[in-house]
């Protein structure tokens, strides 16, 4: 290991012993009155990516989002550049690199890309209604991009420079899987001391408190492709072997097979078969979308399937191939993340003394929307690029620093409003305290 590589050990050992931020400590106000004035700016950046219609599957609509978010890191100082997908697809990642004169070395990531088709803003445009604003792709997770750039105004603004590098990483595929980028954000991620991941937090209205995520599932694809033999439909059904009818069959007997395998859940998503109309099918595929928990269980849930469908086939003469693949590895907050997840909720407790349902006992401030409390979300099924910078085992990482909302992959998608000033307080402090722990050379 050379000397550089060391330090840069010494100091991820560091962060991994952070002191833990005094309980009850004093508001910044200072960062508090900056994190409130950058607000409008927020709403803006989150009126003007909704209107730039960016599914994963849209490359016009992510070539213009990847401008607007260049432009935009370009503006606030960072050496802009579009890091070309791993796999050759435009756009490309959009890629803002800064430096400072400190030793921390810290990675923001968000995407993008969004689940919703082309023509979306004519039925779900976006709007406002009350504490909510709503909009395809605003909390998953443009919000996660508007945190980020706004949270980058604050420290631009407060002369910020407690850092050897900071980068941010915005791909454009995460809705898919991120395989144009996975590999690029876990080489990211093991060349920096801190990941910070921006998808959103569960809103208040549905979870109670505001969170950030300790673990996510990793995404797998199982798959069945079955071969049997081709005949004419109407001469001869009986001399071909139909692969449709046995793939059917196979999905039925395997749809609850995953329910004897601790940490996961599967779910057949997707089938076909045959091309044409007057032709017995000689083969036929189906895929299963698979969510893993624990590390092992995708190899368990390939064997248990394998056994499942040899017990028998419907369709003799049929061969039946079972595949299993890992697209989106597991996503582990571990000990370095949980101190990242305790500072984070020790800075949220300086906005306030609990949770708003304790201060009704009493007059409230006028920015008691701001009294909260930040709560561990223990586990989500859905993926997440977390789980890709934090493979290496190099980096402390922490999910779910975006804004809370609801909706994702749904209708009528939102943001809670009133979560946007203590989200961009969160990233600031947060980084300005890892800064300031790194400088001084605090072990973790």
């Amino acid at each position: 290991m050379t000397t550089k590589g060391f330090a840069r050990t010494a100091l991820i050992v560091a962060l991994l012993c952070i002191p833990a931020l005094q309980a009850g400590a004093a508001t910044d106000q200072k960062l508090l009155d900056a994190a409130r004035a950058q607000q409008p700016a927020v709403i803006q950046s989150l009126h003007d990516m909704v209107a730039i219609e960016s599914g994963s599957d849209d490359a016009a609509g992510l070539d213009r989002m990847a401008k607007y978010c260049e432009q935009r890191l370009r503006a606030l100082g960072a050496k802009t550049a579009i890091v070309p997908a791993a796999n050759g697809k435009p756009p490309g990642l959009v890629q803002g690199t800064f430096t400072g004169t400190g030793k921390l070395r810290i990675l923001l990531i968000a995407h993008m890309d969004t689940v919703y088709r082309q023509g979306i803003l004519n039925t779900e445009p976006y709007h406002r209604d009350g504490n909510k604003l709503y909009g395809p792709g605003i909390a998953d997770d443009k919000g996660g991009i508007a945190t980020i750039l706004g949270a980058l105004a604050i420290l631009q603004k407060q002369g910020w420079k407690d850092y050897a590098q900071l980068t941010v990483l915005f791909n454009p595929d995460e809705e898919i899987g991120s395989p144009g980028s996975g590999s690029i954000i876990q080489k990211l991620g093991s060349e920096n001391d801190v990941v910070l991941s921006y998808e959103p937090s569960p809103s208040k209205e549905v979870a109670g408190h505001e969170g950030v995520l300790m673990k996510a599932a990793g995404i797998g694809l199982l798959r069945i492709v079955v071969h049997g033999r081709a005949a004419h439909a109407g001469a001869a059904p009986e001399q071909g072997r139909n692969a449709l009818v046995e793939l059917a069959y196979q999905l039925v007997q395997t749809r609850d097979v995953y329910k004897s395998v601790p940490g996961l859940q599967m779910h057949w998503t997707t089938a076909s078969g045959g091309d044409v109309n007057n032709q017995i099918p000689a083969t036929a595929e189906a895929g299963a979308d698979v969510r893993i928990t624990e590390p092992d269980a995708g190899e368990k849930l390939l064997a248990a399937v394998k056994a499942k469908v040899d017990e028998h086939h419907l369709v003799p003469d049929t061969q039946d191939d079972v595949t299993f693949r890992i697209g989106r590895p597991i996503f582990v907050a571990g000990e370095r993340g949980m101190a990242l997840a305790k500072m984070a909720q020790s800075i949220y407790a300086e906005l306030g003394e609990g949770e708003l349902a304790e201060e009704t006992s009493r007059p409230l401030p006028e920015n008691a929307g701001e009294f909260r409390k930040l709560m561990f979300v223990p586990v989500a099924g859905g993926g997440t690029d977390a789980g890709f910078a934090a493979a290496s085992g190099k980096p402390a990482v922490l999910e779910s620093l975006g804004l809370a909302g609801w909706g994702y992959h749904a209708k009528n998608e939102y943001i809670e409003i009133d979560s946007i000033v203590p989200r961009l307080y969160l990233t600031s402090r947060m980084l300005m305290e890892l800064g300031k722990q790194a400088d001084a050379g605090h072990k973790l």
